[in-house]
């Protein structure tokens, strides 16, 4: 009687156990520190001071390795793994700069880096033991796990001509409504998209990822949700020269 209590009281505590466990791993990371350094570093309209974050280093180190330390898990809300991923591109993009700062372009970083085709090929992130580079966060995950094409509009390739950096981090129960506001802001930037009744210049954007756009519809469709006014349908589009420079000033 006594060995079967001990084995039914071991059970039970091994259940509530595993339910501690699966509620913890239910929880989404805090990205406070983000959003924190984010408000104070980058301006509303997404210029950002590389030398704050080199000022308090110490701090942004913590979240990147909030980050590395608490990779995504499948209980986590779809919104939750992909407000994470965001943020993590966009926070280990400042730190590539940070680490190399000062920079003209984010393309200038490659230089000198062996073995590799651009500087969105360095391994230079480790996210629960496994090492990544901006591509694979961007490309592997992003765009092919998530199908999201609002994300375009989310992270930053830390350069001029791209949307940009949002002064708060994402997080799982404000994401759609962040990037709403972020296609918006970014089609309503005239230094990044131009529209008139017969003409579009659009970003460069939206000719590199345009399978992303048109999956469910056409891309003027998907434009004329976000546009900041309509436009003829029969507008004909061409696209605007990307700026490489840094996003460090309002070129």
């Amino acid at each position: 009687m006594m060995i079967r209590y001990f084995f039914l009281s071991s059970f039970f505590v091994l259940l509530g156990l595993f339910a501690f466990t699966q509620n913890i791993q239910a929880q989404s990371i805090n990205h406070d520190t983000w959003d924190e350094l984010l408000q104070a570093y980058v301006t509303d309209d997404g210029i950002v001071d590389y030398n704050g974050f080199i000022k308090e280093k110490a701090k942004f180190e913590t979240y990147l390795q909030l980050l590395s330390n608490n990779p995504p898990q499948r209980s986590w809300k779809r919104t939750e793994q992909l407000a994470y991923w965001i943020n993590a591109y966009n926070a280990f993009t400042v730190k590539l700069i940070v680490d190399h700062h000062p920079v003209k372009s984010i393309k200038d970083i490659k230089r000198g880096v062996p073995f590799v085709n651009t500087v969105w090929d360095i391994k230079f992130i480790e996210i629960g033991g496994s090492k990544y580079d901006l591509n694979k966060i961007e490309h592997g995950i992003l765009r092919k796990r998530f199908k999201e094409p609002r994300i375009h509009f989310a992270v930053n390739c830390a350069s001029a001509s791209c949307p940009p950096l949002l002064n708060h981090a994402f997080t799982g129960d404000k994401l759609y409504a962040q990037l709403n506001q972020q296609a918006k802001s970014f089609l309503s930037d005239t230094s990044k998209n131009k529209f008139s009744d017969n003409n579009m210049q659009l970003s460069k954007i939206f000719k590199w990822f345009k399978k992303d756009f048109t999956k469910k519809e056409s891309l003027k469709e998907f434009l004329a949700k976000y546009a900041p006014a309509s436009f003829n349908k029969n507008a004909k589009i061409s696209y605007l020269k990307y700026d490489w420079r840094l996003n460090d000033q309002k070129y």
